[in-house]
C-alpha cells in the first residue's frame, strides 16, 4: 500500500480484509476463541468491523507513541515502513481511524505488560 494506491490495491486490500473476517466467523463458529492481527487504519477498520458476525467481538488497537514507533523501527532489522513513514501511518491512525473499541498506549509497555492490559479490559474471562 501507498499514500495514493490504485484502485486494484484498494481491491486487494478489501478482499484480505474480507477473507479474514469469513476465517474469524468459520473458525468462531466452530467453537474456537479467534484473535486476528492486523493493520487496519482509516474507515477500513468500520468496514471490517462490520464484516465480522461473530460476536462478541472485542477490538483492540495498539497506539505507542510517535517516537516509540520510531525507535521500535530503528531497532529492527528489518523495516516495516518502507512504502510508509512511520509519521504518515500514524497520523493516519490519529486523525483519520475512527474511534472503535479500545485504544491502548503501548509506548512503555512491554508485550506481556500490552499482553495483561488487554486481557484487563475484557470483561469475561476466557479459559484455554
Amino acid at each position: 500500500m501507498t499514500r495514493k494506491p490504485s484502485e486494484e490495491a484498494i481491491a486487494q486490500l478489501r478482499l484480505r480484509y474480507e477473507i479474514a473476517a469469513n476465517a474469524v466467523d468459520a473458525y468462531a463458529r466452530e467453537g474456537f476463541l479467534v484473535v486476528l492481527e492486523d493493520v487496519v487504519a482509516g474507515e477500513m477498520l468500520t468496514e471490517i468491523v462490520e464484516s465480522i458476525a461473530a460476536r462478541p467481538l472485542r477490538i483492540v488497537v495498539l497506539m505507542p507513541s510517535l517516537d516509540t514507533i520510531v525507535e521500535r523501527e530503528a531497532a529492527r532489522a528489518q523495516r516495516g515502513y518502507d512504502r510508509w513513514t512511520a509519521e504518515g501511518l500514524y497520523d493516519l491512525f490519529l486523525h483519520g481511524t475512527p474511534r472503535v473499541g479500545l485504544w491502548l498506549d503501548t509506548s512503555d509497555d512491554t508485550p506481556a505488560e500490552t499482553v495483561a492490559a488487554i486481557l484487563a479490559a475484557v470483561p469475561e474471562k476466557v479459559e484455554a
